[in-house]
């Protein structure tokens, strides 16, 4: 068993890996967002670290799960609107959301597309990183979610809530267009009709509705939320982790296509899927009438 994410953070010189913690334990990689005094709102270098975290996931056959969660009383409070960028446009290499462009309101002047850019280069690529993540990704929301912090937490593959959390389509309050993929992200999951009530309004959505309208898998009582994530995760660790990621395409890829393309895509992820030694592995076991004992791979 490998150390907490507190421990991971302090061996390293690096400050932002103390905002952004990282541990795995048992196949499965936790990260933390640690700001609790910001509510863990994300700054720039936290979303990259973020991004980092993701893609290694992806690609390190011992992780076959992912956990993201936040300390203190909030879950992630959107762009950090007081990090926002330098003035005179965006810099090579910055991560920024339309909250923190909003922020800086006596900037210098900016060439037509910086915007749409900074968009792109920033809240944009954290929400795919999660949607493109080959591992399946759990939030476990602790608390408050609000603009590009709801997003990360819906784009996960399922969502775990405390009972206390709250979900917040804030931009609307700040007189912003949703960024971070929330205009894709909702309507897929609720609806165009039910999105727009959320985003139109930006009321605060509690933990039991969100599990209403469909948002939530599951809310459990705030003390809970650790121990559930934990069996989530670990359950996930032990599957078949090269069919999961197919599955997760699948079902991604599916509310964009028709379904000529849809059935085309199924039957090319079960190709691939049996050329891997988990395939054979369920199959052998179903035959003999054993328990699988899948190694990821």
């Amino acid at each position: 068993m490998t150390s907490s994410p507190e421990k991971s953070a302090a061996k390293s010189a690096d400050p932002v890996d103390s905002l952004v913690l990282h541990a795995t334990d048992n196949h499965v990689a936790w990260i933390t967002l640690n700001r609790p005094e910001a509510l863990n709102a994300i700054t720039p270098d936290q979303r990259e670290r973020l991004i980092q975290h993701l893609s290694h996931a992806s690609c390190d056959p011992g992780v076959r799960a992912v956990v993201i969660t936040a300390t203190g009383r909030g879950f992630c409070a959107g762009a950090d609107l007081r990090g926002g960028p330098p003035t005179g446009g965006p810099q090579a290499g910055e991560q920024v959301s339309g909250e923190q462009v909003a922020s800086e309101q006596v900037a210098g002047e900016r060439v037509a597309g910086d915007v749409a850019r900074m968009i792109r280069l920033g809240a944009q690529r954290l929400i795919g990183a999660v949607l493109d993540c080959e591992k399946p990704v759990i939030a476990a929301v602790n608390g408050t979610a609000a603009g590009l912090g709801a997003h990360l937490a819906l784009a996960c593959d399922l969502v775990l809530a405390a009972d206390s959390a709250k979900f917040i389509e804030v931009f609307v309050r700040r007189g912003l267009v949703p960024d971070g993929g929330g205009a894709y992200l909702l309507p897929r999951l609720i609806g165009p009709q039910r999105a727009k009530e959320l985003m139109f309004f930006g009321d605060a959505l509690t933990a039991a509705d969100a599990a209403r309208l469909g948002l939530v898998n599951r809310v459990v009582p705030a003390d809970d939320l650790e121990k559930t994530a934990r069996d989530w995760a670990e359950r996930l660790a032990t599957g078949p982790t090269r069919a999961l990621a197919l599955t997760k395409q699948l079902v991604n890829a599916s509310l964009d296509t028709d379904r000529t393309t849809a059935f085309a895509a199924e039957a090319a992820a079960q190709e691939i899927n049996m050329t891997t030694a988990d395939a054979n592995e369920g199959v052998a076991a179903f035959t003999e009438r054993r328990t699988p004992h899948y190694r990821g791979h």
